[in-house]
C-alpha cells in the first residue's frame, strides 16, 4: 500500500508520516491490498482541534474515516479504530452474501448409499469465473481454508487453498 499525506494548515512532520504509515500499515492484514493501492490521509489543525481524514479504497469498497480530537496521535489511532470497525462489518455483509450464495451454489446434493459401503455426500458446485486474487479474497471472507473457482485466464477450473504452513497453494485442474 501507498502513503498519501496531505497536512492543511500543518505541515506534516516526519514522525506524524511515521505514525500513519505504522498505523495503516496494520490494515493490510485484514485487506486484500496491492501495492498500487493508495491510503489518502488529511490532517487538519484547527484552532482547538485535530483532524484527521483516511480514505482508503479496496475491492470491497472504500474505507473512510473521519475523527476531530485535540491530540493528532489520538485522532490517527481513533481513525484506525472506526476503519477496522467497518472492515469488520464489511467482511460479515460479505460472509453472509456469500453464505446465501453458496447455499445457491450447490446445486445438487444426494446421498448416495450402497450396500456394505460408507455414506458418500455429493454435491454439485457451480465455479464462477475469476481471477486468483478475487478467489483469495473470497476464500478469506468466507473463512473456508479452499476456494472452487475457473480462472478467468486459463478457463480451466482451479482450487485455491491455504497451505498449514502459511501462504495459499493452487489446484490447476485438466483434463
Amino acid at each position: 500500500m501507498r502513503f498519501e499525506i496531505v497536512g492543511k494548515n500543518v505541515a506534516v512532520t516526519p514522525a506524524m508520516r511515521t505514525k500513519i504509515e505504522e498505523k495503516l500499515s496494520a490494515l493490510d492484514k485484514y485487506l486484500l491490498i496491492d501495492e498500487n493501492t493508495i491510503a489518502r490521509v488529511l490532517a487538519r489543525v484547527y484552532p482547538n482541534s485535530q483532524k484527521v481524514e483516511v480514505t482508503i479504497p479496496s475491492r470491497v469498497g472504500i474505507l473512510r474515516a473521519e475523527v476531530v480530537h485535540d491530540d493528532f496521535y489520538a485522532a490517527v489511532d481513533l481513525a484506525i479504530d472506526k476503519l477496522e470497525d467497518q472492515i469488520r462489518r464489511q467482511k460479515t455483509r460479505l460472509n453472509k452474501k456469500h453464505r446465501e450464495h453458496l447455499a445457491n451454489a450447490f446445486i445438487d446434493t444426494q446421498l448416495i448409499e450402497e450396500e456394505n459401503s460408507i455414506p458418500v455426500k455429493t454435491k454439485t458446485v457451480n465455479a464462477e469465473e475469476m481471477d486468483l486474487d478475487t478467489a483469495i479474497m473470497k476464500m478469506e471472507l468466507s473463512g473456508h481454508n479452499f476456494y472452487i473457482y475457473t480462472d478467468d485466464e486459463t478457463e480451466t477450473v482451479s482450487v485455491v487453498y491455504r497451505r498449514a504452513s502459511g501462504g495459499y497453494g493452487l489446484l490447476e485442474v485438466s483434463k
